[in-house]
């Protein structure tokens, strides 16, 4: 069976800002949360709004050609039009909240994101890579976790 490019694995849509997570991720350790601030409270991690690039911005890197790019996007009051990479199909429900507060490291869907100067899907966007993990999440919890699986039904991904 064939799928769009955008659910398969390897996906890295070119980004109309250069954005590196491994220096931001990784060498400045910036939490993950602090940029997709959604991933805890709705279903949507999110991308950052401009604002958020900005708070350090400002004053950071600012004779960057991207950071220029980025300072006259926000001085204009549009959006920063990112590319969004890890797209599920139309058909599937996936909320970031019991996952992240169930204490899932972004890392086990979203792969070592702290080492990825370009994001790329790190897994394919396919049913059985859920369901592995919804059948067995001792990997992906942590160890004092008291759940041992995720829902199956399809009603749980599928509404």
């Amino acid at each position: 069976m064939t799928q769009p490019d955008r659910f398969v694995r390897g996906y890295a849509p070119q980004q109309p800002i250069p954005y590196s997570h491994r220096l931001h991720a990784g060498t400045m350790k910036i939490p993950c949360q602090y940029c997709h601030v959604g991933a805890t409270k709705s279903r949507h991690a999110g991308v950052p709004a401009v604002e958020t690039c900005m708070n350090c911005h400002r004053v950071t890197k600012k004779d960057s050609p991207a950071i220029q790019k980025l300072t006259a996007i926000y001085d204009s009051g549009r959006p920063l039009e990112w590319k969004r990479i890890h797209v599920l199909p139309d058909h599937v429900y996936f909320d970031h909240r019991p996952h992240v507060n169930g204490g899932i490291a972004c890392q086990t869907c979203h792969g070592e994101i702290q080492t990825m100067e370009v994001v790329y899907q790190h897994m394919s966007m396919r049913m059985g890579n859920c369901l592995g993990c919804h059948r067995d999440a001792h990997e992906a919890l942590p160890a004092d976790s008291k759940i041992k699986r995720g829902p199956e039904h399809c009603n749980a991904c599928h509404r």
